[in-house]
């Protein structure tokens, strides 16, 4: 969804090259420590990576003591990441098609800068962009193969998924969706990647064996992210006009049942948004936008077991190493918060940059 708040600077062309502008990768005015400074360091045992959409940075966070490292210059709109699976890398979507918040009419606004968009990959112990990979128009949120080869990509604009190979920054092959593609998950054994489509209200389960579409699965309003439990054999997708989770058998790719959010917010029903599941499928976290607050969701009874008023339309969400901390992107208050699960409280708020988006976590023994 192009909107100001949608859970690296890029090189025109058609291939991967090592970019950037001289701001790339440094931290913005004020913002501590240095890139340099930051890599003669020894790491925290756990960081968190905040994208700020508006401002085009990238916020780091200690989390070993809840405190920002810096924020440094990535590119245009960045919004979806995903840490590589070693942890040395991050990838971010950056995209130069402009903002177009609900109620404005496309037809007002700029043209996109096609040359902006991309996949930055970013040190995830520098935080400088190491190169920017041509991955399709209007890069929203991806998804990173176990073997760290491939990059799975929605090209909101373009009506696709973008394939990619890591090793030589080459699109593989492209897949068409519905329409404004967003949401981008590998299931756990790796056989088949869902991708949603908010206009056309359904996902597409793609087999990453052929990069075929193997079912197209109906799900509801405007379906945005993706969460399947541990074993491979549900799925939620938060479903942002329903106030509910769509619940998918994820081996015969079929609508189950919806799975609605009841509870009082900032606005009449809930707005699901983003999603984390933790590790041992005992429980499913989703953030509900303009609603502010952080649902705790059984999977057993697909039942809420809390909520945690979080911040002003949180979007992004991760769950620390721990499983014991989650923090939640709130893009308009420009923060991030840090929720204690067992208290179900947040016990700290963090500044971001403009319009905190998604959120990656890398953890180092």
């Amino acid at each position: 969804m192009r909107s100001p708040h949608l859970f690296a600077i890029a090189c025109a062309g058609v291939f991967a090259v090592a970019c950037g502008s001289p701001d790339a990768g440094k931290p913005v005015q004020n913002a501590a420590p240095a890139a340099a400074e930051a890599a003669a360091v020894a790491p925290p045992k756990v960081r968190v990576y905040v994208t700020n959409e508006w401002s085009g940075d990238l916020t780091v966070i200690n989390a070993d003591t809840q405190t920002a490292i810096g924020t440094y210059k990535l590119g245009k709109r960045p919004r979806g990441i995903r840490a590589s699976p070693d942890g040395k890398s991050l990838y971010v979507a950056l995209s130069g098609s402009p903002p177009a918040p609900p109620g404005v009419d496309e037809k007002t606004l700029p043209p996109p800068d096609r040359t902006a968009d991309g996949i930055g990959e970013i040190d995830a112990d520098t935080y400088q962009v190491k190169r920017v990979i041509h991955a399709g128009n209007d890069p929203e949120q991806l998804d990173i193969s176990a073997d760290g080869k491939l990059l799975y990509v929605a090209n909101e604009d373009a009506a696709q998924a973008s394939i990619v190979d890591l090793a030589t920054g080459t699109v593989v092959t492209t897949v068409k969706t519905g329409d404004e593609p967003e949401g981008v998950r590998l299931r756990p054994d790796g056989k088949v990647v869902y991708v949603t489509s908010e206009e056309d209200g359904a996902i597409f389960a793609i087999d990453t064996a052929t990069n075929k579409v193997v079912k197209r699965i109906p799900a509801g309003h405007r379906p945005r992210a993706i969460g399947f439990l541990p074993d491979g054999s549900r799925a939620y997708v938060t479903l942002e006009n329903d106030g509910a989770l769509a619940l998918i058998d994820a081996q015969q790719h079929k609508f189950l049942k919806l799975v609605p959010l009841k509870g009082e917010g900032k606005t009449p029903k809930p707005r699901p948004m983003g999603i984390a599941v933790h590790p041992d499928g005992s429980m499913v976290y989703v953030t509900t936008g303009s609603f502010g607050k952080l649902f705790l969701l059984d999977p057993k009874t697909n039942e809420s077991v809390g909520d945690v008023e979080v911040g002003t339309r949180p979007w992004g969400v991760a769950l620390l190493p721990d499983n014991k901390t989650i923090y939640t992107a709130n893009g308009p208050s420009n923060d991030v918060s840090i929720v204690d699960l067992a208290s179900k409280s947040v016990v700290k708020k963090i500044k971001a940059g403009d319009r905190p988006w998604g959120i990656a976590v890398v953890a180092r023994q």
